[in-house]
């Protein structure tokens, strides 16, 4: 056991003291309960996968998670085998003997923690004895219309069975923790609760049911929280069932912790609670052992994208692809929320500053979201077949070409250029230039879409009126599909997309936490976020100057909507500016920042939550040091020490800036040195491993 062994007496990590000699604290069980274990649906997927590692470093085979069984999802995902630990596996029997399908296994995921998966089908002739003693202990009619609540209920049943089985066979012992993510968790917490098991609770909600809604609603979030009639509103959007099982758990764990520190401020207003703990996400970060790998990826997957805009602009292709700087923005298809409304806008302002200033820079911007379509749009698929038919003519020439030289220079004859090329040669180039006149613009979506005259991204491109006419510097792709390698379009995957881009833009209105810019940052690639997510505000905290760092922060908080735009144009515009050394120095800064989001390193708000709750369950057995909270003394990068503080030159007063500043600029950045200086910055995380023998643990010696 890797870190549970070693707790002995000293406490969990030196911040939680045992007082009870004759607990076995290594027989601590760790579960963590989401809806989303082995089963994709949102963002809450990629907290447990990326986080999985850390923790069953830190628990070892005392670390289980606990899901629904959907065989479509299990049969790639999970190997079965059986349990180990035999209370765990009585609980599971008892389950199995009245009729429960329950099944256990390694998610084969990176760290291959167990997995306990109940099949809600085969317990779903409970559901209505289920739903009777869920109101009898909180009051809360669950409608028999709404098959996702229902399926809570059923999940939450199962799992505070389970628990019930399990905590029978430690006598009242304090040996088990139980994490629950989001309302489709929380019905197996308030059962726990309600049956006083001896089980330390902790339950994390990733977004607020009621925000995300009144968001997408268009409606003035932040500058009103304290004045929603929250009972009201959730009525009216029919959810008041799901927002009272929300609320109900957060008021029953012992620990209820959020994902940012924006989101806590939501909590305390939508569900009536501060957040004990603000737990941040993390991701599994891999180092290149060559320290520009990422930098030639980035040049390789560019170069890819090029090939598309090749075939997708023929007949247009009178910009520079050399000058031609790639921007993206991804995620669900929701157009207030994801900030799509503001980045259009203010793609419109940027077209027009660059048409003013007569830049030779040409941005194409790709919109990756989601939507109902027919298939791939038939001028879409022409613009590739010509790109592809243009390259084999050019090669069949360039063969041709090349045999008549090399015979030529065989002989010691310099060939005569004129006459290399016969006539025939020149008609095929001819037929190859004809093909390639269009008489349409190159289209602005990839894909016929279902709802075209409503589709709200379309309607705000007719509205602004960037159609990728020649005179555009501003061109739009909407791609509402997910990127894949097998596409006959854009063969690439999203994360060989994002590399292969220049900035990412995610100006968003509701993001809890934010785990697009965040993949940009460890990629190394500039991102543009706001202070109304998660990650920005996380940002804002951990690094003294974002935008040097290739992290543009746009305040949506305390700016008007027209002045928040502006920003984010200026952020757009400045970023334009840069040369091609500058923006390679700004992506190894932004590369450099993946350690703040590296699970080592973050994992350990976790910890204190699991900390917490078991102090708060069973004080009489454990208590928290006072300097428990975790510090982050030595987790921020200050502004770098080359001058100026961004690699866009401080916003050149003119777009026309001399060489001789670039020259200076240059002159003041040492890649290695800044390096060095931020890596001192982040302070070794404590631990996870077993101690050496012979050597103990000092009373607080893991304290950051």
């Amino acid at each position: 056991m890797p870190l549970v062994r070693s707790l002995s007496m000293t406490s969990l990590n030196g911040l939680l003291q045992c007082e009870d000699e004759d607990l076995p604290v290594e027989d601590l069980l760790l579960f963590e309960i989401s809806w989303e274990v082995t089963n994709k649906v949102g963002g809450i997927y990629t907290v447990i996968q990326t986080k999985a590692k850390t923790t069953a470093d830190e628990w070892g085979e005392n670390y289980f998670l606990i899901g629904p069984y959907f065989e479509q999802n299990v049969k790639t995902q999970v190997e079965f085998s059986e349990p180990p630990n035999p209370a765990v596996k009585k609980a599971m029997d008892t389950m199995k003997s009245q009729g429960c399908q329950v099944f256990f296994g390694r998610w084969l995921i990176e760290g291959s923690p167990y997995v306990i998966l109940f099949d809600i089908g085969s317990a779903a002739w409970n559901l209505d004895r289920w739903k009777g003693e869920f109101w009898e202990v909180s009051n809360i009619g669950i409608p028999f219309h709404d098959r996702e609540a229902n399926d809570a209920v059923i999940f939450g049943s199962l799992t505070a069975w389970f628990l019930k089985e399990l905590s029978c066979q430690f006598d009242d012992k304090p040996n088990i923790i139980a994490h629950f993510h989001e309302w489709q968790a929380g019905v197996g917490l308030i059962l726990s609760r309600s049956q006083k098991l001896p089980v330390a609770t902790i339950f994390t909600t990733h977004a607020t049911l009621l925000g995300r809604y009144l968001c997408a609603a268009s409606i003035d979030f932040y500058n009103n929280l304290d004045q929603f009639d929250i009972d009201k509103e959730a009525g009216e959007r029919q959810i008041y069932h799901r927002y009272c099982m929300e609320r109900a758990s957060v008021h029953c764990a012992h620990v209820f912790t959020t994902v940012s520190q924006i989101t806590a401020t939501e909590a305390e207003h939508m569900l009536k609670k501060s957040p004990d703990v603000v737990t941040p996400n993390g991701l599994n970060i891999k180092k290149f052992s060559a320290m520009h790998e990422f930098q030639n990826l980035h040049s390789m997957y560019k170069a890819r994208i090029q090939e598309f805009i090749r075939g997708h602009f023929y007949g247009h292709l009178d910009f520079d692809l050399d000058k031609t700087l790639f921007f993206f923005i991804a995620g669900r298809y929701e157009f207030s929320n994801k900030g799509a409304d503001m980045f259009l806008e203010a793609l419109s302002r940027l077209n027009f500053l660059l048409r003013v200033h007569k830049t030779d820079v040409t941005v194409i911007v790709f919109f990756i979201m989601p939507a109902k379509t027919n298939n791939f749009n038939v001028e879409t698929l022409k613009g590739q077949a010509v790109r592809k038919q243009l390259w084999d003519t050019a090669q069949s020439v360039k063969e041709k070409f090349g045999r008549k030289l090399y015979n030529a220079l065989l002989k010691g004859e310099i060939p005569d250029l004129n006459k290399i090329l016969d006539r025939d040669d020149i008609s095929i180039m001819k037929r190859a230039i004809f093909s390639t006149q269009r008489h349409s613009l190159p289209p602005v979506t990839t894909h016929n879409m279902i709802d075209d005259s409503s589709d709200p991204i379309l309607n705000t491109i007719r509205r602004i009126g960037l159609f990728n006419n020649r005179t555009d510097r501003v061109k739009v792709i909407l791609h509402p599909e997910f990127l894949s390698s097998t596409s006959p379009l854009l063969p690439l995957d999203y994360e060989e997309f994002v590399r292969g881009c220049h900035l990412g833009v995610f100006p968003s209105y509701y993001e809890p936490w934010g785990y697009t810019p965040a993949e940009c940052t460890v990629m190394g690639i500039p991102s543009v976020t706001t202070n109304l997510s998660g990650f920005g505000c996380f940002m804002q905290e951990h690094v003294a100057d974002p935008e040097a760092y290739g992290i543009y922060i746009v305040d949506r908080r305390f700016r008007s909507p027209d002045e928040s735009c502006n920003q984010l144009t200026q952020f757009l515009y400045g970023f334009c500016q840069q040369n091609r050394r500058q923006r390679i120095i700004q992506r190894n800064r932004t590369e450099r920042l993946s350690d703040l989001l590296d699970w080592k390193y973050l994992g350990r708000y976790y910890m204190h939550a699991r900390h917490l709750a078991l102090s708060r369950t069973f004080p009489d057995k454990f208590e928290m040091e006072p300097s428990a909270p975790p510090k982050t003394e030595g987790f921020r990068f200050p502004r770098p020490s080359s001058v100026p503080p961004s690699p866009s030159a401080s916003q050149h007063s003119s777009p026309h800036h001399s060489e001789a500043e670039d020259e200076d600029e240059d002159e003041r950045y040492d890649e290695d040195e800044e390096a060095e200086r931020d890596r001192q910055n982040i302070k070794s995380p404590f631990s996870l491993g077993a101690l050496p023998q012979g050597k103990k643990k000092q009373h607080g010696e893991y304290r950051n």
